[in-house]
């Protein structure tokens, strides 16, 4: 079981480290005003989500189920759980989004400022704090 727990925590890290960098990369090539920079961002933010970020994503989830799936009772009967399960479908929804804003830009169709990225940067930062005290601190 601790082996499939580390595992966990390297797939959400490295999820987790995408959903950080990929908002950052939108701000910079919303900022972009030649073609050359904006390819290498499109470049960039394709490599992240479709390479780091959806194996990091699938992964954790996939572990997550496992070590859920070793102790049911013990797991789906926790209101900590409960939390940390909407955090990471809400989590999981963002992904998703996020892909949706490279895809736009990847369009050249980006219909939002530096500033927007800057604050939609924050945003894993809110659930990476949910899930680590739901998990640590087991609240309920």
């Amino acid at each position: 079981m601790l082996w499939i727990k580390s595992l966990h925590i390297i797939f959400m890290v490295t999820w987790f480290a995408g959903l950080f960098y990929l908002p950052r990369l939108f701000v910079y090539h919303a900022l972009a005003e030649d073609m050359i920079s904006q390819a290498r961002f499109k470049t960039m933010e394709r490599k992240l989500y479709y390479g780091i970020m959806c194996p990091g994503a699938v992964l954790t989830i996939l572990t997550g189920g496992w070590l859920v799936d070793l102790a049911p009772s013990l797991y789906l009967s926790a209101g900590w759980m409960h939390l940390k399960l909407l955090a990471v479908l809400l989590l999981l929804m963002y992904h998703i989004y996020c892909g949706s804003l490279a895809r736009d830009f990847k369009q050249d169709k980006n219909r939002h400022t530096h500033v927007f990225y800057r604050w939609m940067n924050e945003v894993p930062l809110v659930f990476l704090i949910i899930c680590v005290v739901c998990v640590v601190v087991r609240p309920f």
